[in-house]
């Protein structure tokens, strides 16, 4: 591999842990890693030049949560739902139902393209979840297609009860042979704590069964109503709880003292027209926060990280800093990516080379611009994405990147 140094950035964040700010800067990539760091006027030489021409630098986003495996469509929930019908989470066994049918070569293709969609607008790090089979062979596929097209992958057989089931006899294949069917290509195990899905105690047989057999924990939870879904997740410390709508002064405590990233998904607020997670009282509270995008056929079709970063700034009281560190090295707190050799969600020396070229001079612009085709050009592991999956659109008096 060759070295390749991005010059002339107008605006580097490296939302690393001194969250700096630089001002025609330039970073070294070497091989997949991130070699140096600091003003083009210091560069040192690298085998390629990469002109930025005053365009900001970001870490590529780290997208922590979504359902990617899937198959099927759900426009007409969608439309339903739009026209007054409120969401209740029994809209996965539509998707269930069609995954289950879809062969390995389709889920597969379908995956990979989701994946090409979500690089396109920036994002590198990506985790997705089984969850739409639901019984012990689909679930397992669905976790072996998973670890071939992600970074992450997660065990969700606890997202439903199939119809017809006992929930306590689901719950029993989901922590007994489900869970040794997949353990070899997850490093994760969710379950859905939620009126219609799991109760706090089936939730917690989940959750315990996961971390006996090695893996880490994450939580939906509060998403439809209060309920046990945090304070479950912070007492048994699981990495992450994810939708967050309702959180009580208990909750917020509880995410304050424990260690449990609080993960706000944006778009599936606006799609389910529920109550915005409230992000920013998150924050003042000292709460770790992620932004992802839960893209997924039912509550959130978009893997679109700057739609999600572009809604908490403009509807949940977030600043643009704020934002951009929840969608990047916030993602990676939330699957613990952040630190050490070969970290995500942030612009350090050893850090993979996970780079989001925007085509504008600042991240402002993300919000500022909101759904317009922001991205200039994306590095993953030092791998400059093909020019086919850039939205190279020129903008705000900027030239186009260029190599030579």
């Amino acid at each position: 591999m060759t070295s390749t140094v991005i010059t002339r950035i107008g605006e580097l964040m490296t939302v690393d842990d001194e969250e700096r700010v630089l001002r025609d800067a330039a970073v070294v990539i070497d091989a997949d890693r991130i070699a140096w760091i600091g003003a083009a006027s210091e560069a040192p030489a690298a085998d390629e030049r990469v002109d930025a021409a005053g365009r900001a630098l970001l870490p590529g986003w780290v997208d922590s949560h979504t359902h990617l495996v899937f198959d099927g469509d759900r426009t007409a929930e969608f439309e339903a739902r739009m026209a007054g019908q409120s969401y209740a989470a029994g809209g996965i066994a539509v998707t269930r139902d069609a995954t289950r049918t879809a062969s390995d070569d389709r889920l597969a293709a379908l995956l990979t393209a989701r994946v090409r969609e979500a690089r396109a607008q920036g994002t590198t790090w990506i985790e997705t979840k089984t969850g739409y089979g639901l019984d012990l062979a689909s679930e397992e596929r669905s976790a072996r297609i998973a670890a071939a097209g992600v970074d992450d992958a997660t065990f969700l057989g606890a997202h439903l009860v199939p119809a017809g089931r006992d929930a306590d006899d689901y719950v029993r294949e989901v922590c007994g042979p489900m869970l040794e069917a997949v353990r070899p290509f997850v490093s994760w195990a969710d379950v859905f704590c939620e009126r219609g899905a799991f109760s706090p105690e089936q939730s917690r047989e989940v959750l315990l069964a996961a971390r006996t057999s090695g893996l880490g924990l994450r939580v939906h939870g509060n998403q439809l109503g209060h309920g046990e879904g945090i304070r479950l997740a912070v007492e048994l410390g699981a990495a992450s709880v994810d939708h967050c709508n309702f959180v009580s002064d208990a909750d917020l405590d509880a995410l304050a003292e424990g260690s449990t990233v609080a993960t706000v998904l944006p778009a599936c607020d606006l799609s389910t027209r529920a109550p915005l997670a409230p992000a920013r009282r998150l924050l003042d509270a000292g709460v770790e926060v992620a932004i992802a995008s839960n893209c997924n056929p039912g509550t959130s079709y978009t893997s679109s990280m700057p739609f999600c970063v572009a809604t908490a700034v403009l509807q949940m009281g977030l600043s643009v800093a704020e934002a951009v560190r929840a969608a990047t090295r916030g993602g990676a707190i939330a699957l613990g990516r952040a630190t050490g050799e070969g970290a995500v969600g942030s612009i350090a020396v050893g850090h993979r080379a996970d780079l989001h070229l925007l085509d504008a001079p600042s991240a402002t612009h993300l919000a500022y611009r909101p759904g317009m085709p922001l991205t200039a050009a994306v590095w993953k592991d030092g791998h400059r994405a093909p020019a086919s999956d850039e939205r190279a659109v020129i903008g705000g008096g900027a030239r186009p990147a260029h190599s030579r």
